[in-house]
């Protein structure tokens, strides 16, 4: 990502959302990076509607249910499940623009571009078990509801277990952007926010018991496994949103430190400017 050289340029109009969003469009030097953001933004409050409004998937439901009430958990959410899950195939696409974007402040630190690109691989993976598996086992329950009950139990478990407890890929890349942060000299991302992604990596840990336990709080459901985990994660996701549009804001598309916000340059371009690292 690059900030082209760039000579006068019409000043910002001051009309309509329309104009303005055209202006920037044709001439904000950052308007992918701003794609990326509000990629980010639209992406987390979908997937929170689709999840737990649509499906009904989340909060999870129990662990000990019988055969039986899994075919009626099944069977309540019958159209949920598959138009909910639907539309998260597509919104899945979001992935690899969000990827790019958070690889991007990585890239702009003063350390080795391994850790971006470790990242990127890392969350490519991530959404098979944080998203796609999910999906994909409560579609195929829904669409046949009549299989054999241990069967349906068997995608039930297979769902939830994918969601819950085979998180090790999220774990790996809160650290991977954890050490970037600690080791970045060129202010991207304040130290404190590094420690954060400890904290959320240390939520995948506790949410492996999920596969052993079926009640209490080790259980997929449980007030360790996924509220407390639940409230990290949100936390986590407001920081780092909230950090990444300071990002941007700060950017030069310099290869030293970041300027603080308040002598930051403004957003339209002016003057050549030379390409991020």
């Amino acid at each position: 990502m690059s900030a082209p050289a760039t000579g006068n340029v019409p000043e910002a109009p001051s009309g309509s959302l329309l104009r303005r969003v055209a202006w920037h469009w044709r001439h904000d030097e950052k308007r992918e990076l701003w794609i990326g953001w509000w990629t980010l933004v639209v992406f987390y409050n979908l997937y929170g509607l689709l999840f737990f409004v649509i499906t009904r998937t989340q909060p999870p439901p129990e662990p000990s249910l019988d055969p039986s009430e899994i075919a009626r958990w099944f069977h309540d959410r019958h159209l949920g499940l598959l138009y909910g899950y639907a539309l998260v195939f597509i919104v899945g696409g979001a992935t690899a623009i969000m990827n790019a974007t958070l690889a991007y402040s990585m890239r702009r630190m003063s350390v080795s571009r391994a850790f971006a690109y470790s990242y990127l691989v890392i969350y490519a993976l991530a959404t098979l078990p944080g998203m796609l598996i999910m999906g994909v086992a409560c579609t195929v329950g829904a669409m046949r509801p009549d299989r054999d009950p241990e069967l349906m139990r068997w995608l039930y478990d297979f769902a939830f277990l994918s969601f819950e407890g085979t998180m090790g890929v999220f774990l790996i890349g809160s650290l991977v952007w954890m050490l970037a942060i600690l080791l970045d000299e060129n202010g991207v991302f304040p130290k404190w926010f590094g420690y954060l992604n400890l904290c959320n990596a240390l939520t995948e840990v506790v949410v492996a018991p999920a596969w052993i336990f079926k009640s209490g709080p080790f259980a997929w459901n449980g007030v360790i496994a996924w509220w407390i985990n639940m409230g990290v994660f949100v936390t986590y996701t407001i920081a780092f949103l909230t950090l990444l549009r300071r990002m941007i804001l700060r950017e030069d598309f310099g290869t030293g430190p970041l300027p603080d916000l308040s002598t930051a340059p403004a957003s339209t371009p002016s003057g050549s400017l030379k390409a991020a690292r």
